[in-house]
């Protein structure tokens, strides 16, 4: 991970990151694909070529921005190894580029992420009201909303009233406001277009904690939904979770949707923000899962003794 000195990636770090990369690489593309509340741009970076779509995302939740590195570092290793023509932790990474086109949204919320490392500095329009909803507090340690309040993994039309009802949350705040309706926020809206205009195959949302991948939602998902999750956790050493009680979330709309493999990664384990010192441990479970991702359209697994998880 590319931090410097600091111990935390906020949006700057990403942005120079990503620019970087695309500049390194130049067949790595770069693309602004929405704004944020505040105006900051959501990026999404594509690597591949090939016809099967994969999309991943990252930092859906504000205090969950340790997720946007791993993805950054993910896409960083996989650029080195396609460029040097070389095997990545067992497989010919040229093969998976050629077979596979790769999307990444890393921050899909930057205005949240910088509230959570900067405070007051990273919306100083705004934040008298973003203080007022977090119970008059300038920690924002626990915030997981966008900068209005939402709870942006809350806004996805996929039984969003029956989210709303159980969440219960009657405005907004550091987390579990639905909002309004589905899709009201920028950030949600720009996901479930991109996603519409570029119809994955499969897609994966890293969240953070507790170490499970979640694979279903209301038996709307394919009948080989929960095999792929098991190669996923075979891959990271993570538990495969058929989960209920839970609408209106990105990868749920998406299964409902388009009834194709969709999975929500919950990295890590302990309290979130998590620290930034599990970073190399979590790196390691989660670079194998998000290659086995890119993996499924060759049919190959070669994780099945995770002989390569020390890479």
């Amino acid at each position: 991970m590319q931090t410097g000195d600091r111990n935390i990636y906020d949006f700057c770090t990403f942005v120079c990151e990503a620019e970087a990369l695309a500049a390194q690489y130049p067949w790595i593309e770069l693309v602004t694909i929405g704004h944020s509340v505040l105006g900051r741009p959501i990026l999404a970076l594509r690597i591949g070529v090939g016809a099967h779509k994969v999309h991943y995302n990252a930092a859906f939740h504000a205090n969950e921005w340790i997720t946007t590195p791993l993805l950054m570092t993910f896409v960083r290793q996989y650029a080195e190894a396609v460029a040097c023509c070389e095997a990545w932790y067992g497989v010919d990474a040229r093969s998976v580029y050629e077979s596979n086109t790769l999307w990444v949204v890393p921050m899909v919320n930057p205005d949240g992420v910088e509230l959570v490392l900067h405070g007051a500095a990273s919306c100083e329009s705004v934040f008298e009201q973003v203080f007022h909803w977090n119970g008059g507090s300038c920690d924002f340690n626990n915030w997981k909303a966008n900068i209005r309040g939402v709870d942006l993994n809350d806004q996805f039309p996929a039984h969003w009233e029956v989210e709303r009802e159980r969440r219960d949350v009657p405005g907004p705040g550091p987390r579990d406001y639905t909002g309004e309706a589905p899709l009201t926020e920028p950030e949600a809206l720009t996901m479930a277009h991109f996603t519409m205009e570029q119809q994955f195959d499969l897609v994966m949302a890293l969240h953070s904690q507790g170490r499970e991948i979640y694979w279903n939602y209301r038996d709307y998902e394919p009948a080989h939904a929960e095999a792929l999750a098991q190669c996923l956790a075979q891959a990271s050493g993570y538990e495969a979770v058929k989960l209920t009680g839970s609408d209106a979330g990105y990868k749920d709309w998406f299964i409902q949707d388009f009834r194709r493999p969709g999975f929500t990664i919950e990295v890590g384990y302990g309290v979130n923000p998590l620290p930034i010192e599990q970073f190399p441990q979590i790196y390691a479970d989660v670079a194998p899962l998000l290659l086995q991702g890119l993996l499924i359209q060759l049919g190959t697994n070669p994780f099945s003794l995770r002989s390569y998880n020390d890479h």
